[in-house]
């Protein structure tokens, strides 16, 4: 019989999902699983050092998480109202999430905190509706003055200036994301060079989160659930660091389940050929998939019932998967983007 999304349940006590990050990045725990054996072991994230080799590569994803949320209301008397953009357009448009999007039509204009006028135009994919600025000049600016961080749904608080620096991860370079590629949270200077003290390298891509990422999956039958596009760049020297690494004996360590999206999205057509490669992606990886890129896997816990939780437990087998997050569980990790660390490799729990 082939899986169900109820396969991919797990029970979660809700103090468990941390609501804000620890003082310090890399004082988070790492919970090992051998996907060979099922073994665990609890260790801490400064550990992660110790654990690789010489040759060895990580791949980090070096998105950048917009301000992209404004808050404010509908101008003319209408109620409170939210204008959340997730993919620029043409023209300086954006599609958004308008809420509530009923109350909108075309040629409305939101007016948000900071002078911020934002004019509601017709129907795009998804749900959701294309916008244009018209007061500041710039979304850059409007970002700046206004722009909320856009914090997961399960943080239940309100997003404040601290999460500004938090939702970033010590990579972030590239401006395009609405959600952080959370398992690269967890790194700090020192882990970082204690890494490259080993002889550990970084290759970096860019794969921009969407707000799909938290879209549930809402059919039983997970073949039939449709995935959300992210618009990635993969560069000729990040492949050429892959393919020299494997080829010296590395291990290529994805830091996150977008850089593995990213990695297994491309074929070995365009893998081979000399040019940075962008686009978007729909890619599902869910059981079974034949991972062709990645070696070990750095991630944090995922929601039940989710693509993330799917793609996890492709690399490793969804029963070690749901094991280890029982032991998490018990052992009171914290879950999900400010929460604690898996690394998913051979020999990793010995």
């Amino acid at each position: 019989m082939s899986e169900r999304l109820s396969d991919y349940d797990y029970e979660l006590p809700r103090e468990l999902v941390a609501q804000r990050p620890l003082a310090e990045r890399a004082a988070s725990r790492l919970l090992c699983l051998d996907p060979a054996t099922g073994a665990l072991a609890d260790r801490a994230f400064r550990d992660l050092p110790g654990l690789l080799a010489a040759g060895d590569l990580l791949v980090v994803n070096d998105t950048r998480v917009l301000a992209a949320r404004f808050l404010g209301r509908r101008a003319g008397g209408g109620g409170v109202a939210e204008v959340f953009l997730h993919s620029p357009g043409a023209e300086g448009r954006w599609q958004a999430l308008v809420r509530p999007s009923r109350r909108f039509r075309p040629g409305d204009r939101f007016e948000g905190e900071g002078g911020v006028v934002i004019r509601v135009e017709e129907p795009a994919a998804d749900g959701s509706r294309w916008v244009a600025l018209e007061a500041p000049a710039s979304w850059e600016t409007a970002m700046d003055r206004a722009g909320r961080v856009p914090l997961p749904p399960y943080i239940t608080r309100p997003a404040d200036a601290r999460d500004r620096e938090d939702y970033q991860t010590r990579f972030a370079r590239a401006d395009g994301a609405v959600a952080a590629p959370t398992a690269g949270l967890h790194f700090d200077a020192d882990v970082l060079a204690a890494l490259a003290a080993r002889g550990v390298a970084t290759a970096a891509l860019t794969l921009h989160v969407g707000p799909g990422t938290f879209q549930p999956v809402r059919v039983e039958d997970p073949a039939r659930h449709r995935m959300h596009a992210e618009r990635f760049l993969l560069p000729a020297g990040a492949r050429r660091a892959i393919d020299d690494a494997r080829a010296a004996g590395g291990r290529v360590v994805a830091v996150g389940t977008t850089a593995t999206r990213c990695l297994e999205a491309v074929g070995d057509a365009d893998w081979a050929s000399d040019r940075d490669l962008s686009g978007a992606t729909r890619l599902f990886i869910r059981p079974p998939h034949d991972f062709r890129r990645v070696d070990a896997l750095l991630t944090n816990f995922h929601l039940p019932r989710s693509t993330l939780l799917m793609l996890v437990s492709a690399f490793a087998g969804r029963e070690r998967i749901l094991a280890a997050y029982r032991h998490a569980v018990a052992e009171r990790y914290r879950f999900y983007s400010y929460g604690d660390a898996m690394l998913i490799m051979a020999g990793a729990a010995p």
